[in-house]
């Protein structure tokens, strides 16, 4: 007789549901910075001067961003938590260094901005943390 196996980890899991939201939230930003380079650069904290060549730059980040979000809810979606994991914990590295390029261009009195993509990171990792330890179950 053949078993099945039944994986419970989806959207009945917090950890599933926190992803999606850092997922959701960055394809959001991503179109914004597609859409309106400006007011996506003003809200990351580094306001860009108004010219053909920063405009493109706030469009090529924006689509990095959705890239990300879509590479997030891909493993999400198909409910494989280990996968998720990786790629969730791996994607740390950008608001992480989101915060620093804040840091070193703006100062250590932009405190909304460093607070901002720090919170970020930190809910990140912890958010990981659980993804690594949802075992899908038999």
């Amino acid at each position: 007789m053949k078993t099945q196996q039944i994986n419970f980890w989806g959207p009945r899991s917090a950890s599933y549901w926190f992803t999606a939201l850092v997922a959701a939230g960055i394809i959001f930003l991503g179109l914004r910075f597609m859409l309106a380079p400006n007011v996506g650069a003003e809200a990351f904290g580094i306001p860009l001067p108004h010219t053909k060549e920063t405009i493109a730059y706030g469009r090529i980040k924006g689509i990095r961003d959705i890239f990300s979000g879509i590479v997030v809810l891909g493993f999400l979606i198909s409910r494989k938590p280990r996968a998720t994991a990786f790629a969730f914990g791996a994607a740390i590295i950008i608001p992480v260094s989101d915060c620093l390029t804040v840091l070193f261009v703006n100062g250590v009195k932009d405190v909304t901005h460093l607070f901002m993509h720090g919170v970020t990171a930190v809910y990140m990792t912890i958010t990981t943390i659980f993804l690594f330890k949802a075992e899908p179950k038999n």
